[in-house]
């Protein structure tokens, strides 16, 4: 019998934040860096830290995250998983609360035009409207 299929929410509870020193190069990341290897309750926190009303690309957030771990680099990968993890996790808080309140503010690193924004279950316009909010 197949498993249930883990809620958001259940998602948001994945291993804890972790580095890995490289072996090889990996997605333009020289070989012997200090991999930043993140988790979507530290990438929804880091959310939180920015200051409403701004934006960050998710190459300057994954610095930041980076550079807060003392690492030379975060996992690109693993942020676009999180950062959609968190993404869907908000947006099943805000679809309870209809409060932007006390969710990860992820609007204001993933743009509504984004390849990752389509590949969410809501539509992208919502994202427009957050940051319109200035929120």
């Amino acid at each position: 019998m197949p498993r249930a299929k883990k809620t958001w929410g259940e998602k948001m509870k994945a291993k804890p934040p972790h580095h890995v020193i490289l072996e090889k190069d990996f997605a333009g990341i020289p070989k012997g860096s200090k991999l930043h290897i993140s988790c979507p309750i530290e990438v929804a926190q880091a959310l939180k830290n920015i200051p409403t009303g701004t934006t960050m690309s998710i190459q300057a957030f994954r610095r930041r995250l980076a550079e807060k771990n003392n690492c030379d680099a975060t996992c690109p990968v693993s942020t676009s998983i999180f950062l959609k993890i968190v993404a869907e996790h908000a947006w099943e808080e805000y679809s309870l609360s209809s409060s932007t309140k006390d969710i990860a503010p992820f609007w204001r690193t993933v743009d509504a035009s984004s390849p990752m924004a389509k590949k969410l279950s809501f539509d992208s316009a919502w994202i427009d409207l957050q940051r319109e909010l200035k929120a």
